[in-house]
């Protein structure tokens, strides 16, 4: 019989922050779907777009690709945290935010805190319940 919690399952991006740091884009438990904090870097090509709204929508694009790796998508989504080094930015997100979240309506948070590279205007992190919609 296998455990109600299921297989633990680890998902990569590929970034080399993953490797270089040892966390995980995200992280099966069972139904559950655990994405790490997420920038606006385009992990394809390592590049950072300049601007909160740029990086909000390549952070949302992010987390949606390691969402479906775990076949899950943004409608799973049931907790949202932003993280933005300037609160005053925040607003500027609001549109692009409300297009991915509007009707899932997260349960969510907004932290003003230093991020890891100061080019880095937001980072993302959401749980999503796999069937949860």
């Amino acid at each position: 019989m296998s455990s109600p919690t299921g297989k633990r399952t680890l998902i990569s991006s590929g970034s080399t922050f993953e490797r270089d740091i040892g966390y995980s884009r995200a992280v099966v438990q069972g139904d559950w779907v655990f994405v790490s904090g997420t920038t606006g870097f385009d992990y394809r090509t390592m590049t950072l777009a300049e601007g909160v709204v740029a990086q909000a929508e390549q952070c949302l694009r992010n987390i949606e690709a390691a969402l479906a790796q775990a076949g899950a998508s943004l409608t799973d989504v049931v907790r949202v945290t932003y993280l933005l080094p300037d609160a005053t930015e925040f607003p500027q997100t609001w549109p692009v935010l409300k297009k991915a979240f509007g009707d899932v309506r997260p349960a969510a948070t907004m932290i003003s805190a230093g991020l890891a590279d100061p080019r880095m205007r937001i980072e993302i992190e959401v749980t999503a319940l796999k069937g949860g919609q």
